[in-house]
Protein backbone atom coordinates (compact mmCIF):
# COMPACT_ATOMS: atom_id res chain seq x y z
CA UNK A 1 0.00 0.00 0.00
CA UNK A 2 1.22 3.25 -0.64
CA UNK A 3 0.99 5.65 2.33
CA UNK A 4 -1.50 8.45 2.41
CA UNK A 5 0.03 10.54 5.14
CA UNK A 6 1.63 9.75 8.51
CA UNK A 7 -0.45 8.29 11.33
CA UNK A 8 -0.31 10.35 14.39
CA UNK A 9 -1.74 13.29 11.54
CA UNK A 10 -5.18 11.85 11.07
CA UNK A 11 -7.66 14.14 12.78
CA UNK A 12 -11.05 15.42 12.65
CA UNK A 13 -10.22 16.58 9.12
CA UNK A 14 -9.75 13.28 7.50
CA UNK A 15 -13.28 12.23 8.62
CA UNK A 16 -14.92 10.11 5.87
CA UNK A 17 -11.33 9.66 3.74
CA UNK A 18 -9.94 6.43 3.63
CA UNK A 19 -6.56 6.50 4.57
CA UNK A 20 -3.07 4.03 4.01
CA UNK A 21 -1.12 4.10 7.14
CA UNK A 22 2.28 2.22 8.03
CA UNK A 23 3.68 2.11 11.35
CA UNK A 24 4.50 -0.36 14.23
CA UNK A 25 1.83 -1.37 16.79
CA UNK A 26 2.37 0.86 20.04
CA UNK A 27 -0.71 -2.08 21.82
CA UNK A 28 -3.11 -4.32 20.89
CA UNK A 29 -6.44 -4.41 22.86
CA UNK A 30 -8.16 -7.91 21.57
CA UNK A 31 -12.19 -8.40 22.63
CA UNK A 32 -12.60 -11.32 19.86
CA UNK A 33 -14.73 -9.93 17.36
CA UNK A 34 -13.45 -6.31 18.19
CA UNK A 35 -9.59 -5.01 18.12
CA UNK A 36 -8.31 -2.56 19.03
CA UNK A 37 -4.52 -1.55 17.90
CA UNK A 38 -2.91 2.28 19.02
CA UNK A 39 -0.65 2.85 15.39
CA UNK A 40 2.69 4.50 16.06
CA UNK A 41 4.96 6.80 13.65
CA UNK A 42 6.88 9.33 14.06
CA UNK A 43 4.27 12.22 14.24
CA UNK A 44 2.27 10.22 17.31
CA UNK A 45 -0.55 7.91 17.72
CA UNK A 46 -3.95 6.62 15.61
CA UNK A 47 -6.21 4.36 17.31
CA UNK A 48 -7.40 1.34 14.22
CA UNK A 49 -10.35 -0.35 14.60
CA UNK A 50 -10.85 -4.40 13.37
CA UNK A 51 -13.81 -5.70 13.26
CA UNK A 52 -16.05 -8.82 11.93
CA UNK A 53 -17.18 -7.12 8.85
CA UNK A 54 -13.90 -7.22 7.63
CA UNK A 55 -12.97 -11.07 8.37
CA UNK A 56 -9.10 -10.46 6.73
CA UNK A 57 -8.16 -7.38 8.49
CA UNK A 58 -9.42 -8.59 11.70
CA UNK A 59 -7.57 -12.21 10.97
CA UNK A 60 -4.21 -9.76 10.65
CA UNK A 61 -5.09 -7.38 13.51
CA UNK A 62 -5.44 -11.56 16.10
CA UNK A 63 -1.86 -12.18 15.18
CA UNK A 64 0.17 -8.60 15.58
CA UNK A 65 1.80 -7.61 18.58
CA UNK A 66 3.67 -5.13 20.40
CA UNK A 67 6.28 -3.47 17.73
CA UNK A 68 5.08 -5.46 14.62
CA UNK A 69 5.11 -3.25 11.71
CA UNK A 70 2.03 -3.26 9.23
CA UNK A 71 -0.02 -1.49 7.12
CA UNK A 72 -3.19 -0.73 6.47
CA UNK A 73 -6.21 1.11 5.20
CA UNK A 74 -9.47 2.50 6.39
CA UNK A 75 -12.39 5.16 6.57
CA UNK A 76 -11.35 7.75 9.59
CA UNK A 77 -14.54 8.31 11.62
CA UNK A 78 -15.10 10.47 14.36
CA UNK A 79 -14.94 8.88 18.09
CA UNK A 80 -18.32 7.81 20.02
CA UNK A 81 -19.19 10.45 22.56
CA UNK A 82 -17.29 9.92 26.23
CA UNK A 83 -14.37 8.10 24.14
CA UNK A 84 -12.04 10.71 23.03
CA UNK A 85 -8.65 11.17 24.10
CA UNK A 86 -7.35 15.22 24.28
CA UNK A 87 -3.98 14.00 24.62
CA UNK A 88 -2.89 13.25 21.56
CA UNK A 89 -3.53 14.68 17.87
CA UNK A 90 -5.67 11.89 17.21
CA UNK A 91 -7.86 11.72 20.00
CA UNK A 92 -11.44 12.57 18.72
CA UNK A 93 -11.14 9.75 15.93
CA UNK A 94 -10.63 6.20 14.92
CA UNK A 95 -9.90 4.27 11.05
CA UNK A 96 -12.05 1.63 10.40
CA UNK A 97 -9.61 -0.54 8.72
CA UNK A 98 -10.94 -2.50 5.44
CA UNK A 99 -7.57 -3.78 4.63
CA UNK A 100 -4.37 -4.95 6.55
CA UNK A 101 -1.00 -6.06 6.18
CA UNK A 102 1.84 -7.92 8.16
CA UNK A 103 5.54 -6.15 7.03
CA UNK A 104 7.79 -7.15 9.69
CA UNK A 105 6.74 -9.15 12.94
CA UNK A 106 8.60 -8.26 16.35
CA UNK A 107 10.28 -9.83 19.25
CA UNK A 108 9.12 -8.83 22.42
CA UNK A 109 10.92 -5.89 23.09
CA UNK A 110 13.86 -5.59 25.60
CA UNK A 111 12.04 -2.76 27.61
CA UNK A 112 8.80 -0.86 26.38
CA UNK A 113 8.53 1.69 24.03
CA UNK A 114 6.86 4.40 25.93
CA UNK A 115 8.14 7.68 27.58
CA UNK A 116 9.70 7.39 31.24
CA UNK A 117 10.20 3.74 30.74
CA UNK A 118 11.68 1.90 33.67
CA UNK A 119 15.09 1.09 31.67
CA UNK A 120 18.57 1.44 32.69
CA UNK A 121 20.88 3.69 31.18
CA UNK A 122 23.06 1.10 29.51
CA UNK A 123 20.69 -1.01 28.21
CA UNK A 124 18.49 1.37 26.76
CA UNK A 125 22.36 2.36 24.59
CA UNK A 126 22.60 -1.11 23.54
CA UNK A 127 19.45 -1.16 22.04
CA UNK A 128 19.34 2.26 21.13
CA UNK A 129 17.53 1.75 17.74
CA UNK A 130 14.78 0.59 20.09
CA UNK A 131 15.38 3.91 22.55
CA UNK A 132 15.17 6.11 19.22
CA UNK A 133 11.40 5.17 18.93
CA UNK A 134 10.11 6.33 21.87
CA UNK A 135 8.07 10.29 21.56
CA UNK A 136 10.63 11.78 23.28
CA UNK A 137 13.68 10.93 21.35
CA UNK A 138 11.85 11.67 18.27
CA UNK A 139 10.99 14.76 19.11
CA UNK A 140 14.71 15.84 20.50
CA UNK A 141 16.13 15.10 17.32
CA UNK A 142 13.57 16.73 15.26
CA UNK A 143 14.86 19.87 17.54
CA UNK A 144 18.33 18.89 16.43
CA UNK A 145 17.41 18.76 12.47
CA UNK A 146 14.83 22.11 13.41
CA UNK A 147 18.08 23.49 14.53
CA UNK A 148 20.29 22.89 11.48
CA UNK A 149 17.63 23.59 9.07
CA UNK A 150 17.40 27.31 10.90
CA UNK A 151 20.71 28.17 10.81
CA UNK A 152 21.09 27.16 7.33
CA UNK A 153 18.42 29.22 6.54
CA UNK A 154 20.23 32.12 8.50
CA UNK A 155 23.73 31.87 6.77
CA UNK A 156 22.63 31.79 3.52
CA UNK A 157 20.30 35.26 3.69
CA UNK A 158 23.59 36.55 4.87
CA UNK A 159 25.57 36.05 2.60
CA UNK A 160 27.74 33.00 4.58
CA UNK A 161 29.31 29.86 1.79
CA UNK A 162 29.19 26.58 4.18
CA UNK A 163 32.62 24.43 3.39
CA UNK A 164 33.78 21.62 4.64
CA UNK A 165 37.06 21.25 6.11
CA UNK A 166 39.23 17.96 6.43
CA UNK A 167 38.70 15.00 8.89
CA UNK A 168 42.58 14.00 8.48
CA UNK A 169 44.90 16.64 9.58
CA UNK A 170 47.73 17.44 11.55
CA UNK A 171 47.95 16.57 14.80
CA UNK A 172 48.53 20.40 16.46
CA UNK A 173 48.76 21.26 20.16
CA UNK A 174 45.62 23.18 20.87
CA UNK A 175 45.09 22.08 23.98
CA UNK A 176 42.74 18.39 24.64
CA UNK A 177 44.38 15.11 23.43
CA UNK A 178 43.85 14.51 19.76
CA UNK A 179 42.54 11.36 18.22
CA UNK A 180 44.84 9.88 16.21
CA UNK A 181 44.63 7.81 12.64
CA UNK A 182 47.49 5.98 11.76
CA UNK A 183 48.75 6.14 8.43
CA UNK A 184 49.17 2.81 6.22
CA UNK A 185 50.70 4.42 3.24
CA UNK A 186 53.61 6.40 5.84
CA UNK A 187 54.06 3.81 8.36
CA UNK A 188 54.77 5.87 11.68
CA UNK A 189 52.76 8.99 10.94
CA UNK A 190 49.74 9.68 12.22
CA UNK A 191 46.47 12.28 11.11
CA UNK A 192 44.80 13.87 13.63
CA UNK A 193 40.77 14.36 13.71
CA UNK A 194 39.98 18.06 14.32
CA UNK A 195 39.18 19.35 17.29
CA UNK A 196 37.79 22.03 16.05
CA UNK A 197 38.46 23.50 12.31
CA UNK A 198 40.28 26.42 13.87
CA UNK A 199 43.26 26.95 11.77
CA UNK A 200 41.32 25.84 8.54
CA UNK A 201 38.96 28.63 8.93
CA UNK A 202 41.55 31.16 10.16
CA UNK A 203 43.67 30.25 6.42
CA UNK A 204 40.21 30.25 4.72
CA UNK A 205 39.68 34.10 5.81
CA UNK A 206 43.30 34.27 4.28
CA UNK A 207 42.02 33.01 0.80
CA UNK A 208 39.47 35.56 0.78
CA UNK A 209 36.10 33.44 1.42
CA UNK A 210 35.11 36.67 4.29
CA UNK A 211 32.25 34.50 5.40
CA UNK A 212 32.90 31.20 6.35
CA UNK A 213 30.03 28.51 7.67
CA UNK A 214 30.09 24.74 8.51
CA UNK A 215 28.20 22.11 10.59
CA UNK A 216 31.48 20.69 11.57
CA UNK A 217 31.77 17.46 13.26
CA UNK A 218 34.77 17.99 15.78
CA UNK A 219 36.53 15.24 18.01
CA UNK A 220 38.56 15.43 21.59
CA UNK A 221 40.29 12.58 23.23
CA UNK A 222 39.16 14.48 27.37
CA UNK A 223 37.37 12.81 30.36
CA UNK A 224 33.22 12.77 29.65
CA UNK A 225 30.46 14.20 31.50
CA UNK A 226 26.61 14.89 30.62
CA UNK A 227 27.05 18.00 28.40
CA UNK A 228 30.50 16.03 26.24
CA UNK A 229 30.70 13.42 23.80
CA UNK A 230 34.25 12.88 22.17
CA UNK A 231 33.06 13.59 19.19
CA UNK A 232 30.55 16.54 18.68
CA UNK A 233 29.04 18.85 16.55
CA UNK A 234 29.97 22.96 16.01
CA UNK A 235 27.60 25.35 14.63
CA UNK A 236 31.15 27.25 13.22
CA UNK A 237 31.50 30.64 11.67
CA UNK A 238 34.08 33.40 10.81
CA UNK A 239 34.16 36.43 9.16
CA UNK A 240 36.40 38.98 7.69
CA UNK A 241 36.73 42.87 8.71
CA UNK A 242 34.31 42.75 11.72
CA UNK A 243 34.29 43.70 15.18
CA UNK A 244 33.64 41.72 17.99
CA UNK A 245 30.82 43.94 18.46
CA UNK A 246 29.38 43.31 15.38
CA UNK A 247 30.11 39.70 15.38
CA UNK A 248 28.58 39.01 18.41
CA UNK A 249 25.66 41.32 16.96
CA UNK A 250 25.23 38.75 13.72
CA UNK A 251 25.38 36.07 16.24
CA UNK A 252 22.69 37.20 18.63
CA UNK A 253 20.35 37.84 15.79
CA UNK A 254 21.41 34.27 14.61
CA UNK A 255 20.16 32.75 17.86
CA UNK A 256 17.52 35.01 17.60
CA UNK A 257 16.16 33.35 14.54
CA UNK A 258 17.35 29.79 15.83
CA UNK A 259 14.63 30.15 18.96
CA UNK A 260 12.10 31.43 16.82
CA UNK A 261 12.14 28.71 14.58
CA UNK A 262 12.51 25.99 17.14
CA UNK A 263 10.53 26.64 20.29
CA UNK A 264 8.73 29.66 19.30
CA UNK A 265 10.05 32.32 21.31
CA UNK A 266 10.98 35.69 20.38
CA UNK A 267 14.04 36.16 21.99
CA UNK A 268 15.02 40.14 22.03
CA UNK A 269 18.85 40.83 21.08
CA UNK A 270 18.48 44.08 23.44
CA UNK A 271 17.70 41.58 26.55
CA UNK A 272 20.76 39.31 26.11
CA UNK A 273 22.92 40.96 28.95
CA UNK A 274 26.54 41.85 28.88
CA UNK A 275 29.12 40.84 31.58
CA UNK A 276 32.65 40.73 31.99
CA UNK A 277 34.43 37.68 32.84
CA UNK A 278 35.82 39.08 36.12
CA UNK A 279 31.94 40.40 36.94
CA UNK A 280 30.75 37.12 36.27
CA UNK A 281 33.29 35.39 38.26
CA UNK A 282 32.74 38.07 41.43
CA UNK A 283 29.01 37.61 41.03
CA UNK A 284 28.52 34.12 40.28
CA UNK A 285 31.72 31.89 41.04
CA UNK A 286 31.65 30.86 37.36
CA UNK A 287 32.48 31.96 33.55
CA UNK A 288 28.94 30.79 32.51
CA UNK A 289 26.41 31.65 35.02
CA UNK A 290 22.33 31.25 35.11
CA UNK A 291 21.20 33.97 34.87
CA UNK A 292 17.13 32.54 36.62
CA UNK A 293 18.84 32.21 39.89
CA UNK A 294 17.42 35.34 41.96
CA UNK A 295 20.29 35.12 44.20
CA UNK A 296 24.09 36.06 43.66
CA UNK A 297 27.57 35.28 45.30
CA UNK A 298 28.64 38.29 47.85
CA UNK A 299 32.53 39.05 48.75
CA UNK A 300 32.91 39.30 52.61
CA UNK A 301 36.44 39.57 52.67
CA UNK A 302 36.34 43.24 54.32
CA UNK A 303 33.91 42.20 56.14
CA UNK A 304 35.26 39.42 58.18
CA UNK A 305 38.82 40.24 57.80
CA UNK A 306 39.16 40.49 61.35
CA UNK A 307 36.64 38.29 62.56
CA UNK A 308 36.51 36.44 65.91
CA UNK A 309 35.96 33.13 63.59
CA UNK A 310 39.54 32.01 63.17
CA UNK A 311 39.15 30.08 59.66
CA UNK A 312 37.25 33.39 57.94
CA UNK A 313 40.24 35.71 59.46
CA UNK A 314 43.11 33.16 58.23
CA UNK A 315 41.69 32.88 54.88
CA UNK A 316 41.56 36.02 54.34
CA UNK A 317 45.25 36.73 55.81
CA UNK A 318 46.54 34.09 53.97
CA UNK A 319 45.77 35.79 50.65
CA UNK A 320 41.87 33.97 49.91
CA UNK A 321 38.49 35.36 50.39
CA UNK A 322 35.77 34.46 52.28
CA UNK A 323 32.54 34.79 50.31
CA UNK A 324 28.95 33.89 51.10
CA UNK A 325 25.09 32.68 49.55
CA UNK A 326 21.83 33.63 50.95
CA UNK A 327 19.61 31.51 49.94
CA UNK A 328 16.41 32.42 50.00
CA UNK A 329 13.81 30.87 52.52
CA UNK A 330 15.89 27.92 52.99
CA UNK A 331 16.31 28.10 56.51
CA UNK A 332 13.84 25.63 57.26
CA UNK A 333 13.66 23.58 54.33
CA UNK A 334 17.80 22.34 54.97
CA UNK A 335 18.10 20.56 58.46
CA UNK A 336 21.47 19.94 59.88
CA UNK A 337 22.33 16.79 58.06
CA UNK A 338 21.03 17.72 54.43
CA UNK A 339 23.47 20.77 55.30
CA UNK A 340 26.35 18.16 55.68
CA UNK A 341 25.29 16.78 52.75
CA UNK A 342 25.96 19.79 51.16
CA UNK A 343 29.84 20.04 52.48
CA UNK A 344 29.95 16.80 51.33
CA UNK A 345 28.70 17.68 47.73
CA UNK A 346 30.94 20.58 47.89
CA UNK A 347 34.12 18.48 48.17
CA UNK A 348 34.60 17.32 44.79
CA UNK A 349 35.37 21.07 43.88
CA UNK A 350 38.47 20.94 47.01
CA UNK A 351 36.25 22.48 49.62
CA UNK A 352 37.32 21.25 53.19
CA UNK A 353 33.78 22.08 55.09
CA UNK A 354 31.11 24.28 54.51
CA UNK A 355 30.19 27.01 57.31
CA UNK A 356 26.97 28.23 57.15
CA UNK A 357 24.26 30.03 59.34
CA UNK A 358 20.02 29.97 59.30
CA UNK A 359 18.58 34.00 60.27
CA UNK A 360 15.70 33.42 62.30
CA UNK A 361 13.94 36.24 64.04
CA UNK A 362 16.10 35.88 67.38
CA UNK A 363 19.18 36.61 65.40
CA UNK A 364 21.42 34.13 63.58
CA UNK A 365 21.66 30.41 64.14
CA UNK A 366 24.25 27.86 63.39
CA UNK A 367 27.63 25.74 64.17
CA UNK A 368 29.40 29.61 63.76
CA UNK A 369 27.15 31.49 64.89
CA UNK A 370 28.94 32.25 69.01
CA UNK A 371 31.62 33.92 66.84
CA UNK A 372 29.44 37.00 65.51
CA UNK A 373 28.12 39.12 67.95
CA UNK A 374 25.18 41.76 66.78
CA UNK A 375 26.80 44.16 65.31
CA UNK A 376 29.32 41.67 63.09
CA UNK A 377 25.90 39.64 62.43
CA UNK A 378 24.37 42.32 61.42
CA UNK A 379 27.28 43.59 59.09
CA UNK A 380 27.00 39.90 57.36
CA UNK A 381 23.39 40.26 56.94
CA UNK A 382 23.67 43.46 55.24
CA UNK A 383 26.70 42.31 52.70
CA UNK A 384 24.64 38.89 51.74
CA UNK A 385 21.23 40.86 51.55
CA UNK A 386 20.28 38.00 53.58
CA UNK A 387 16.35 38.48 55.54
CA UNK A 388 14.68 36.26 58.02
CA UNK A 389 13.98 32.63 57.10
CA UNK A 390 17.59 32.66 54.69
CA UNK A 391 20.14 30.37 54.73
CA UNK A 392 24.09 31.73 54.49
CA UNK A 393 26.25 29.60 52.84
CA UNK A 394 29.95 30.45 53.07
CA UNK A 395 33.26 29.61 51.51
CA UNK A 396 36.62 30.61 52.95
CA UNK A 397 39.93 29.76 50.84
CA UNK A 398 41.87 30.09 47.94
CA UNK A 399 39.68 32.03 45.48
CA UNK A 400 39.14 29.39 42.78
CA UNK A 401 37.98 26.66 45.44
CA UNK A 402 35.50 28.90 46.70
CA UNK A 403 33.77 30.10 43.28
CA UNK A 404 33.66 26.75 42.00
CA UNK A 405 31.98 25.71 45.28
CA UNK A 406 29.35 28.60 45.67
CA UNK A 407 28.56 28.15 42.16
CA UNK A 408 27.46 24.88 42.58
CA UNK A 409 25.69 25.40 45.72
CA UNK A 410 23.87 28.25 43.97
CA UNK A 411 22.79 25.81 40.96
CA UNK A 412 21.65 23.14 43.76
CA UNK A 413 20.38 24.50 45.91
CA UNK A 414 18.32 27.00 43.48
CA UNK A 415 16.78 23.66 41.91
CA UNK A 416 15.79 21.75 45.18
CA UNK A 417 13.89 24.92 46.07
CA UNK A 418 12.17 25.52 42.82
CA UNK A 419 14.03 29.17 42.85
CA UNK A 420 15.17 29.45 39.31
CA UNK A 421 12.79 32.19 37.57
CA UNK A 422 10.77 30.81 34.84
CA UNK A 423 8.99 33.68 33.90
CA UNK A 424 11.60 34.38 31.43
CA UNK A 425 12.55 30.71 30.42
CA UNK A 426 15.56 31.79 28.30
CA UNK A 427 18.51 33.90 29.85
CA UNK A 428 21.32 34.60 27.70
CA UNK A 429 24.81 36.46 28.46
CA UNK A 430 27.76 37.75 26.34
CA UNK A 431 30.77 37.04 28.88
CA UNK A 432 33.51 39.14 27.57
CA UNK A 433 36.90 40.80 28.68
CA UNK A 434 38.26 37.42 29.21
CA UNK A 435 41.51 36.78 30.66
CA UNK A 436 44.37 35.46 27.71
CA UNK A 437 45.95 33.16 29.57
CA UNK A 438 44.71 30.83 32.53
CA UNK A 439 46.52 28.33 35.06
CA UNK A 440 45.92 24.79 33.99
CA UNK A 441 45.90 22.28 37.14
CA UNK A 442 46.06 19.11 34.19
CA UNK A 443 49.27 20.96 32.34
CA UNK A 444 51.11 22.59 35.27
CA UNK A 445 51.40 25.46 33.16
CA UNK A 446 50.30 28.28 31.52
CA UNK A 447 47.47 28.09 28.46
CA UNK A 448 45.48 30.17 26.37
CA UNK A 449 42.32 31.05 27.87
CA UNK A 450 40.43 30.33 24.79
CA UNK A 451 42.68 28.69 22.47
CA UNK A 452 46.79 30.33 20.72
CA UNK A 453 45.21 31.93 17.75
CA UNK A 454 42.95 34.78 20.02
CA UNK A 455 44.05 38.83 19.29
CA UNK A 456 44.45 40.28 22.97
CA UNK A 457 43.28 43.80 23.60
CA UNK A 458 44.87 46.05 21.82
CA UNK A 459 46.04 48.03 24.87
CA UNK A 460 47.40 44.75 26.28
CA UNK A 461 49.85 43.77 23.01
CA UNK A 462 52.41 45.37 25.42
CA UNK A 463 51.96 42.35 27.61
CA UNK A 464 53.35 40.02 25.00
CA UNK A 465 57.07 42.32 24.49
CA UNK A 466 60.09 40.38 26.20
CA UNK A 467 60.19 41.78 30.24
CA UNK A 468 56.77 42.17 30.22
CA UNK A 469 54.49 39.76 32.18
CA UNK A 470 51.76 38.70 29.52
CA UNK A 471 49.19 36.88 32.12
CA UNK A 472 48.08 40.32 32.83
CA UNK A 473 47.01 40.26 29.15
CA UNK A 474 43.23 40.08 28.03
CA UNK A 475 41.68 39.10 24.94
CA UNK A 476 39.49 39.67 22.32
CA UNK A 477 37.07 37.16 23.23
CA UNK A 478 33.70 35.97 23.94
CA UNK A 479 31.33 33.65 25.15
CA UNK A 480 27.66 32.97 24.74
CA UNK A 481 25.83 31.87 27.59
CA UNK A 482 22.34 30.58 28.07
CA UNK A 483 21.11 29.61 31.19
CA UNK A 484 24.00 28.37 32.65
CA UNK A 485 25.83 26.26 29.96
CA UNK A 486 28.13 27.56 27.44
CA UNK A 487 26.50 27.63 24.35
CA UNK A 488 29.50 28.97 22.15
CA UNK A 489 32.94 30.65 22.20
CA UNK A 490 34.28 33.07 19.92
CA UNK A 491 37.04 35.70 19.68
CA UNK A 492 38.80 38.16 17.00
CA UNK A 493 41.84 36.14 16.39
CA UNK A 494 45.41 37.17 15.52
CA UNK A 495 46.41 38.14 11.72
CA UNK A 496 49.38 39.44 12.20
CA UNK A 497 52.16 37.22 12.44
CA UNK A 498 54.41 39.03 14.61
CA UNK A 499 51.70 38.74 16.96
CA UNK A 500 51.24 35.36 16.86
CA UNK A 501 54.86 34.47 17.20
CA UNK A 502 54.82 36.36 20.40
CA UNK A 503 51.71 34.77 21.66
CA UNK A 504 53.13 31.15 20.76
CA UNK A 505 56.38 32.63 22.53
CA UNK A 506 54.12 33.63 25.59
CA UNK A 507 53.04 30.20 26.14
CA UNK A 508 56.73 28.93 25.76
CA UNK A 509 56.73 27.50 22.14
CA UNK A 510 60.68 27.97 21.28
CA UNK A 511 60.54 29.10 17.29
CA UNK A 512 61.61 25.36 15.95
CA UNK A 513 58.56 24.14 18.05
CA UNK A 514 55.98 26.77 16.69
CA UNK A 515 57.32 26.30 13.14
CA UNK A 516 56.73 22.32 13.54
CA UNK A 517 53.20 23.00 14.96
CA UNK A 518 51.94 25.71 12.84
CA UNK A 519 54.85 26.86 10.32
CA UNK A 520 52.15 26.27 7.52
CA UNK A 521 49.63 29.07 9.30
CA UNK A 522 52.96 31.30 10.42
CA UNK A 523 53.80 31.25 6.55
CA UNK A 524 49.92 31.96 5.35
CA UNK A 525 50.39 35.10 7.29
CA UNK A 526 53.14 36.26 5.44
CA UNK A 527 50.69 36.85 2.54
CA UNK A 528 48.17 39.22 3.95
CA UNK A 529 45.91 38.02 6.23
CA UNK A 530 42.58 39.72 6.67
CA UNK A 531 41.39 41.20 9.86
CA UNK A 532 38.92 37.70 11.15
CA UNK A 533 37.31 36.43 14.06
CA UNK A 534 34.30 34.05 14.77
CA UNK A 535 32.69 31.86 16.74
CA UNK A 536 31.49 28.39 17.08
CA UNK A 537 28.04 27.23 19.00
CA UNK A 538 27.75 23.67 20.11
CA UNK A 539 25.19 22.37 18.39
CA UNK A 540 24.56 19.35 21.10
CA UNK A 541 24.16 21.61 24.14
CA UNK A 542 22.00 23.94 22.32
CA UNK A 543 19.20 20.92 21.40
CA UNK A 544 19.50 19.62 24.76
CA UNK A 545 18.75 22.90 26.45
CA UNK A 546 16.20 23.79 23.31
CA UNK A 547 14.69 19.66 23.94
CA UNK A 548 14.59 20.59 27.39
CA UNK A 549 16.75 17.37 28.47
CA UNK A 550 19.91 17.95 31.01
CA UNK A 551 21.83 15.66 28.73
CA UNK A 552 23.18 16.06 25.41
CA UNK A 553 23.59 11.91 24.63
CA UNK A 554 19.43 12.38 25.00
CA UNK A 555 19.84 14.50 21.71
CA UNK A 556 22.67 12.47 19.81
CA UNK A 557 21.55 9.57 17.89
CA UNK A 558 23.85 7.30 18.72
CA UNK A 559 25.97 8.40 21.45
CA UNK A 560 28.99 7.19 23.26
CA UNK A 561 28.57 6.07 27.21
CA UNK A 562 30.70 8.02 30.28
CA UNK A 563 33.41 5.44 29.74
CA UNK A 564 33.89 6.52 25.67
CA UNK A 565 32.47 3.40 24.49
CA UNK A 566 29.04 2.53 22.16
CA UNK A 567 26.98 -0.22 23.50
CA UNK A 568 25.07 -0.95 20.29
CA UNK A 569 28.05 -2.00 18.66
CA UNK A 570 30.40 -2.28 21.15
CA UNK A 571 33.18 0.09 19.89
CA UNK A 572 35.91 0.80 20.48
CA UNK A 573 36.82 -2.81 19.65
CA UNK A 574 40.24 -4.71 18.75
CA UNK A 575 40.76 -5.02 15.32
CA UNK A 576 42.34 -7.89 12.93
CA UNK A 577 45.94 -8.23 13.49
CA UNK A 578 46.60 -8.27 9.63
CA UNK A 579 44.97 -4.56 9.99
CA UNK A 580 47.98 -3.66 12.50
CA UNK A 581 50.48 -5.19 10.98
CA UNK A 582 49.67 -2.77 7.74
CA UNK A 583 49.74 0.12 9.59
CA UNK A 584 53.06 -1.11 10.78
CA UNK A 585 51.47 -1.24 14.29
CA UNK A 586 50.82 -4.02 17.14
CA UNK A 587 48.40 -4.54 20.17
CA UNK A 588 49.68 -5.51 23.27
CA UNK A 589 47.39 -9.32 24.21
CA UNK A 590 47.14 -8.02 27.82
CA UNK A 591 45.89 -4.38 26.64
CA UNK A 592 43.08 -6.21 24.38
CA UNK A 593 42.29 -8.38 27.08
CA UNK A 594 41.01 -5.58 29.56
Amino acid sequence: MERTTYAGLVDEKYIGQTVKLAGWVQKRRNFGELVFVDLRDREGIVQLTFSADQEAALEIAQKVRNEYVIAIEGEVVARAEGQRNEKIKSGGIEVKVTKAEILADSKTPVFDIEDNVNAGEELKLQYRYLDLRRPQMQHNLRVRSKIMSSAYRFMEEHGFINIETPYLAKSTPEGARDYLVPSRIYPGSFYALPQSPQLFKQLLMGAGFDRYFQIARCFRDEDLRGDRQPEFTQLDLETSFLSAPEIQDLVAHWVQQIMKDVVNYDLKVEDIERLTWQESMDRFGTDKPDLRIPFEIKDLSDVVKDSDFGVFKNAVKDGGVVKALAVPGAADHYSRKEIDKLGQYIERFGAKGLAWLKVEEEGLKGPIAKFFDEKAASELMEATGAKVGDLMLFGAGRADIVAASLDALRRLTAKELNLIDQTTPWRFAWIVDWPLFEYSEDFDRWIAAHHPFTMPNEEDLHYLNEGEDPHKAHAQSYDLVLNGYELGSGSIRIHRMDIQEKMLRALDFTPEQAQEAFGFLLEAMEYGFPPMGGIALGLDRLAMLLAGQDNIREVIAFPKNSKATEPMTEAPTPVDAKQLAELGLEADPEDTKK
